[in-house]
C-alpha cells in the first residue's frame, strides 16, 4: 500500500519525513499495508479482469453473481470446492429451512423461488425426499447443478460474462489509498490459487478437507496438486467491486477489517448474551454431513479406530428418537425410493443426510480448539504477514469434526450407549450403509461433505457513525419475538440501568420519555415487530436457532456440556430486513460483505444464516455492486446521507423490487404491530 501513497505526496520531502508520513497514513486508516505476493517459484501468473469479483460460491455468492449478470457485467467467481451452492451442496445440508407463512406465500427473492421450483421439478415430487425437516430435501449435487444452470441462463439472457474459478482460494490482497477519499482504501488486486490433481495423484475429493486445505493455500505445486496463480484485477484498469461471500468471513480476516467472532458481551441490545465480556472462541457448532442408505440386508461396518474417543458424545437428545429411529432417518431424507411415503416409513434405497445435534455437530469453543482463529491467534501464527495467509482455520478441529461424523455413523449402526439419555435407549440398527465414492451423494471418496456446514463465521463491524460509535450491527432486540417485560429472567439478571436501557430501546418515542424521567417502566409500550431499516436491501424470517459450542476442550470429552446460557437467546423472530449498512465495511470503499459475514451480533446471526436469507443478502450485494459501478459512486455513498433522503438509495431499492427481490414484507410498517399471522 505504501507505494500507492507515494503517488499522492509531493516529491520534495526529506526521506525521514516521507517515511513518517507513510506510517502515519497507514496507521490512521486502521489497516495494515498489504501487497499481493510476488511468487518466486517460477510459476506463471494468469491475469483475469472483472467488473465484480465474488469470493465464495455459496448461496449468497451465487445470488450476487446472478444479479451482476442481470446487468450485463463481467463477474469473476471463486469457490474453494468444486460445487456451487455452499450449504445446499458442498456442505451437504440439502434441505431448505423455511417459515410456514413465508413458504405458503412464496414470498422469497425471485432467484430463490426459481432454485426451489427447479429442485422440485428435477425430483418430480412435490415434496422431494419425503423428509420432515422441510418441504424440499434433495441430493447435494442437484443444488450445484441447478445453480450452474441458472447462472448460465442468466449469462445468455443478459449478455453478462461469468468467469468461474472452482477449487480456488484467495491467497493475498493488494490495497491502495482511494483517490476519491483520503480516509479510505481500495482493493486493487486479489491473488488466487486454483488447484487441480497433480500428475499421478488421485482425483480431487479423495481425501478429507483437513488433509488438503493447508496444501490448497500453498503457492508451490505439491504431490497432490498442480497450482495456477491468478491475479484478479479491475477490467480495463477501471473501478471494480469485490464481494466477500465466503463461508467464514475469510476476507475480513485477511484484509484485517474490523470484525467480531463468537459471543458478544451482555448489553441492552443483546440482553440474552451468555457472557458479560466478548468471548471470540465460541461461534456456533459446525457439522460435517454424510449420507447413508437404508438396506434390506444387515450391514457390518468396521469400527473406526478413533470411535472410542467420540462414543461418549453421541445422543438422540430425546427418548422418542431412540424408540422410533426411523424418524432420525426420515428427518433429512434426501432421496425417497417410494415417493409419497410418510415420516415413519423407511424403504430400502432411501437416502438420508445426517445433520444431528447430538451426533455430528462439532462445537469447539475454547482458545485451545476454536476452528476459526481470532485476530490475535492469526498474528501469533504469522498468517497476516504478506504471503502467509492459510485460510484462518485450525486444521486439528476440522479433523475432529470429520472423525466425530464418521464415528456417529458407526454409533447409529452398532452403538448401544446414549450420553444424555442413559442405558436402554439406543439400540443397534444394522440396516444402514454409509455412502462414499466420487459418485456418492456428497461427491467424495471419504463420504463426508466437501466442506463443513458453517453456521457462523467472522461478522463484520459496520461503518462507524455518530449513531453507531461502536460500528453498525444488527442485534438480538432488532428481530426477536421474546416477551422481555413478561420474562422475569431479564428483570432479574440485567443490571437495573441496563434493563431500563432495554426498555428505552424497545419503547420507541416513549423510551425517550423514560430516559428523561417523564415516564415509568410500567408505562412503556414495548415494540412488537422487528426494527425497520430505511436502507433495506433484503428480507428474512427464521427463528434464532442455536447449536452452541461446548464448554471444555475437546468437545467430545466425557461429561462435557454446552456453554451455559447460550440458548437463552433462542426464540421466534418477527419477519425482518437486511439493511445495506450491514454490508458496508469501514475504510475499504470497494468491498461489499454478504452472507453469514454481514454486520450482526452472535445472537442475530443464528437467524440470518439460512438459505433464503443468504440468497436475499447476496441478491442485495450483487445489485448494489452493479449499481455503484454504473453510477460511478462508492457503496457507502448510498447510506451516508441517512437519516436524510438518498436518491441513489431510493433508485437502488426500486431496482431490487423491480427485479422481484423484496426489501420488506407485506404490511411492514411502524404502524403495524400485528405479526402474529407470520409464524
Amino acid at each position: 500500500m505504501a507505494a500507492f501513497i507515494l503517488l499522492f505526496i509531493p516529491k520534495k520531502i526529506p526521506a525521514i519525513a516521507l517515511f513518517s508520513m507513510i506510517l502515519g497514513a497507514v496507521f490512521s486508516l486502521g489497516l495494515s499495508p498489504t501487497q499481493a505476493t510476488q511468487p518466486d517459484s517460477g510459476q506463471s501468473v494468469k491475469q483475469v479482469e472483472c467488473d465484480v469479483l465474488v469470493i465464495g460460491g455459496g448461496l449468497a455468492g451465487a445470488a450476487a453473481v446472478d444479479e451482476v449478470l442481470r446487468q450485463g457485467q463481467t463477474v469473476c467467481l471463486t469457490e474453494l470446492t468444486d460445487w456451487l451452492g455452499g450449504q445446499i451442496s458442498a456442505q451437504g445440508t440439502s434441505a431448505l429451512d423455511e417459515r410456514p407463512r413465508q413458504r405458503e406465500r412464496l414470498f422469497f427473492p425471485q432467484g430463490y423461488n426459481h432454485l426451489r421450483s427447479r429442485l422440485i421439478e428435477l425430483n418430480q415430487n412435490p415434496r422431494p425426499g419425503d423428509c420432515w425437516v422441510s418441504l424440499v430435501c434433495f441430493l447435494p449435487a442437484q443444488g450445484h447443478h441447478v445453480i450452474m444452470e441458472m447462472l448460465q441462463e442468466r449469462q445468455r439472457q443478459h449478455r453478462g460474462t461469468l468467469k468461474l474459478f472452482l477449487n480456488t482460494v484467495v491467497k493475498d490482497l493488494t490495497m491502495a489509498a482511494d483517490p476519491q477519499d483520503t480516509t479510505g482504501m481500495l482493493v486493487t488486486s486479489v491473488l488466487g490459487i486454483q488447484h487441480k490433481p497433480a500428475a499421478n495423484a488421485p482425483p480431487l475429493n479423495t481425501y478429507p478437507l483437513s488433509h488438503t486445505l493447508a496444501d490448497a493455500y500453498k503457492i508451490e505445486d505439491s504431490e497432490l496438486f498442480s497450482k495456477q496463480l491468478i491475479q484478479f484485477v479491475p477490467r480495463d484498469q477501471g473501478d471494480w467491486i469485490v464481494i466477500e461471500a465466503t463461508e467464514t468471513g475469510e476476507i475480513l480476516a485477511l484484509a484485517d477489517i474490523p470484525y467480531r467472532l463468537g459471543i458478544d458481551p451482555l448489553t441492552a441490545s443483546n440482553p440474552s448474551a451468555s457472557s458479560t465480556s466478548a468471548y471470540p472462541y465460541c461461534p456456533q457448532a459446525f457439522t460435517y454431513t454424510f449420507a447413508m442408505v437404508a438396506t434390506d440386508q444387515a450391514q457390518t461396518p468396521e469400527m473406526p479406530p478413533f470411535y472410542p474417543q467420540y462414543e461418549p458424545f453421541y445422543s438422540f437428545d430425546l427418548p422418542r428418537y431412540g424408540q422410533e429411529p426411523e424418524l432420525v432417518f426420515s428427518y433429512r431424507r434426501i432421496y425417497s425410493a417410494k415417493p409419497g411415503q410418510d415420516f415413519r416409513s423407511v424403504t430400502p434405497g432411501d437416502i438420508s443426510m445426517q445433520n444431528w445435534g447430538g451426533g455430528n455437530d462439532y462445537g469447539p469453543g475454547t482458545p485451545e480448539d476454536n476452528l476459526l482463529l481470532t485476530r490475535s491467534q492469526l498474528i501469533a501464527q504469522g498468517q497476516l504477514e504478506p504471503g502467509q495467509w492459510q485460510g484462518g482455520y485450525r486444521i486439528e478441529s476440522l479433523r475432529g469434526g470429520e472423525e466425530l461424523a464418521q464415528g456417529y455413523f458407526y454409533w447409529l449402526v452398532a452403538g448401544t450407549t446414549d450420553s444424555k439419555l442413559g442405558p436402554g435407549i439406543k439400540q443397534p440398527n444394522p440396516y444402514l450403509r454409509y455412502l462414499s465414492g466420487l459418485d456418492s451423494p456428497m461427491g467424495t471418496m471419504h463420504g463426508l461433505s466437501k466442506f463443513p456446514y458453517i453456521r457462523e463465521g467472522r461478522r463484520l463491524i459496520g461503518r462507524y457513525s455518530p449513531a453507531w460509535p461502536q460500528g453498525f450491527d444488527i442485534d438480538e432486540i432488532d428481530i426477536s419475538r421474546k416477551n422481555y417485560p413478561g420474562d422475569d429472567y431479564y428483570r432479574q439478571h440485567l443490571p437495573p440501568a441496563m434493563y431500563r436501557e432495554l426498555a428505552a430501546l424497545m419503547g420507541g418515542l416513549g423510551g425517550i420519555d423514560l430516559l428523561l424521567g417523564n415516564r415509568s417502566l410500567e408505562q412503556i409500550n414495548w415494540r412488537r415487530r422487528s426494527r425497520l431499516y430505511p436502507d433495506s436491501i433484503g428480507i428474512g424470517h427464521y427463528p434464532i436457532d442455536f447449536h452452541p459450542c461446548m464448554l471444555d476442550s475437546p468437545p467430545e470429552r466425557p461429561g462435557n456440556i454446552e456453554r451455559p446460557g447460550e440458548r437463552q437467546g433462542a426464540s421466534e423472530t418477527y419477519p425482518f430486513q437486511v439493511p445495506l449498512r450491514s454490508l458496508i465495511p469501514p475504510k475499504v470503499n470497494n468491498l461489499i460483505v454478504t452472507g453469514k459475514n454481514i454486520a450482526m451480533g452472535h445472537i442475530a446471526a443464528a437467524a440470518y444464516r439460512v438459505q433464503s436469507i443468504e440468497w436475499s443478502m447476496g441478491a442485495g450485494a450483487g445489485t448494489t455492486a452493479a449499481y455503484v459501478l454504473q453510477h460511478q459512486i462508492r457503496p457507502h455513498e448510498l447510506t451516508d446521507p441517512l437519516p436524510l433522503y438518498s436518491p441513489h438509495l431510493a433508485r437502488l431499492q426500486h431496482r431490487l423490487q423491480e427485479n422481484e427481490n423484496p426489501i420488506a414484507f407485506p404490511g411492514m410498517s411502524i404502524f403495524n404491530e400485528n405479526w402474529q399471522d407470520w409464524p
